[in-house]
């Protein structure tokens, strides 16, 4: 089964989000803060992590760099999951090393759509 890790802070947007993807199949693990998604992505293989950029522990800046220093995730794509305004979003993305982007409020329509690309662009 295809996995995805979301680090994510409001519960709200978390319930969302995997509500959608598990409906279209996906495994989805929930982190709460920056911490508690750096130690769970070390106990389980994923294909995909989307990463709040306002998170209360640490700031996403911080959360993307140490994930990218993981050798184990290396291929692993990371889409910042925020709602600051798409055109600031991501520029911050590119900057932070993310892979991608996608804002909030989601579009329930086509987000697992969009996790689907980003993992099929990463395994391509």
């Amino acid at each position: 089964m295809t996995s995805v890790v979301l680090i994510e802070d409001n519960q709200q947007s978390a319930r969302m989000a995997e509500k959608i993807l598990s409906r279209s199949g996906y495994e989805v693990y929930l982190a709460s803060d920056g911490e508690s998604g750096l130690e769970l992505l070390q106990d389980i293989l994923v294909d995909l992590i989307l990463v709040d950029l306002g998170l209360p522990d640490m700031d996403g800046q911080t959360v993307v760099a140490l994930l990218n220093q993981q050798p184990s995730l290396a291929g692993i794509p990371i889409i910042a999951f925020t709602a600051w305004p798409e055109a600031t979003a991501g520029q911050m993305a590119l900057a932070y090393g993310c892979h991608g982007v996608i804002t909030k409020p989601i579009n329930t329509r086509t987000f697992a759509d969009q996790i689907a690309n980003y993992i099929a662009t990463a395994t391509a």
